[in-house]
């Protein structure tokens, strides 16, 4: 995948319509991805996160770990789900299955 920007980036809404002929599916698709992308990346995060975990409650005890701020930090500075959804999109490395039209392929069969 190419670098994703980490600023804002003025986007030409044709570019979006090319795959599926319609910008709201379009967009619809680019926010789907985003949220699969989100949780995948919160899941490794959380999986980095648990190693650290401690079970002592006492707010006394609790300490800074410097690779969990790393972690942190590395995620932080992650391009957002969004972004990487639409540049996935845009290379067109987004499988897109529309159901109805499916559906009407398997009635017919």
């Amino acid at each position: 995948m190419a670098s994703v920007p980490s600023s804002i980036v003025t986007r030409n809404m044709a570019d979006f319509a090319e795959q599926t002929g319609n910008v709201y599916m379009s967009v619809s698709v680019i926010s789907k991805r985003a949220n699969q992308i989100s949780v995948k990346l919160k899941e490794e995060l959380n999986s980095k996160l648990a190693e650290f975990a401690t079970t002592v409650d006492n707010l006394e005890e609790v300490f800074e770990n410097r690779e969990q701020i790393e972690i942190s930090k590395y995620y932080e500075r992650m391009p957002k789900a969004t972004s990487l959804a639409i540049e996935e999109f845009l290379e067109g490395n987004v499988y897109l299955r529309k159901p109805e039209e499916s559906d009407m392929q398997e009635e017919t069969l």
